[in-house]
């Protein structure tokens, strides 16, 4: 597992020492002194809801008191997130939320229910889980460097796929497709990743960036080759698998970030004790190996790094949208 150090210095953030604050300030009810509700905005049984449960289960067991989780779904997990930032700002509402709808979906949607950059308290960015930009094994290419040089070769003919228009996964291609030179390749939408993973299998499309917990078992059988990860470093599970930096596509990471929120307004001790404790909880076995089986490296922000890590994530793709004239459809 990467430590919060190594991610850090990745990211270029500056880790800090943890030091837990008191549960609550001179005359005050301690906190937490009744259920917190943990609002997860997709649905059981996925990523964001793993690491949602996770983070529950390891704040109940350090302090104290019951941390139950709400799968608050809909709108591609804007009706979740809005519901917090409707919240009281006492502790005893928060939210996980996955990249998409913090950082990518403001540019894409023409109204939103929060501001992600003023209705939200970052406690801390859990984890960030990489992508693996993948082509079909019978398309000729082993490197990034040769697929790149294919499609300058071949405009218009070179196929991406996509789990749909605006998806995390089309956003990270478009990303690529302009880090590398604003390369001419045509984009195939599909509806999810796994018919999308189905025709790269199939040799129906050429290319597929996917979350990297999906695409192992591919890879690993051989099916689909893959050729770079959308980290800053090398995977632990695709250890021989080269950065995009290091396959000489530069700025071109894209990472699902999971992020615990609190609504915009909450108190400083409080921010302090729910960081500290979970800052530290996170390095727990259980912890380590449930990131580990997500393909994501823990990282384990400062609240005050955690805010500019979003911001930054925020003008990247505002970027990415801008300039590939992605719309939703």
């Amino acid at each position: 597992m990467l430590t919060r150090r190594t991610a850090l210095g990745a990211l270029g953030l500056v880790p800090l020492s943890i030091a837990v604050a008191p549960a609550s300030a001179p005359g005050q009810a301690r906190y937490p002194s009744q259920p917190v509700k943990l609002i997860v905005p997709f649905p059981a049984g996925g990523p964001t809801d793993l690491i949602g449960r996770l983070v529950a289960r390891l704040l109940q067991d350090h302090l104290g008191a019951s941390f139950i989780v709400e799968n608050r779904t809909g709108a591609a997990g804007t009706i979740g997130l809005g519901a917090l930032a409707q919240s009281q700002p006492d502790g005893y509402t928060l939210a996980i939320s996955a990249s998409g709808a913090l950082v990518m979906l403001p540019h894409l949607m023409p109204k939103m229910p929060f501001d992600s950059q003023k209705d939200f308290t970052p406690i801390t960015v859990i984890t960030a889980v990489p992508q693996v930009l993948t082509v079909r094994k019978d398309l000729g290419v082993k490197t990034v460097g040769e697929l790149v040089a294919m499609a300058k070769a071949r405009p218009g003919k070179v196929s991406f796929g996509t789990s749909g228009h605006g998806t995390s996964l089309h956003l990270a291609a478009e990303l690529f497709r302009l880090r590398a030179g604003k390369i001419d390749i045509v984009h195939i939408p599909y509806r999810g990743v796994a018919p999308a993973l189905t025709d790269l299998m199939g040799g129906q499309i050429d290319m597929l960036f996917g979350d990297i917990p999906v695409m192992l078992p591919q890879i690993k059988a051989g099916t689909i080759v893959p050729l770079a990860v959308t980290a800053r470093m090398r995977s632990p599970v695709l250890p021989d698998v080269p950065t995009m930096a290091e396959a000489g596509v530069a700025d071109a990471e894209a990472e699902t970030i999971y992020a615990l929120l609190a609504p915009a307004g909450l108190p400083a001790d409080r921010v302090a004790l729910l960081y500290a404790t979970l800052a530290k909880a996170l390095r727990e076995p259980e912890a380590t190996r449930v990131i580990a089986d997500q393909g994501g490296l823990l990282v384990a922000t400062t609240p005050a790094e955690s805010r500019t890590y979003i911001a930054t994530e925020s003008r990247k793709w505002a970027e990415v949208v801008r300039l590939a004239e992605v719309k939703m459809q």
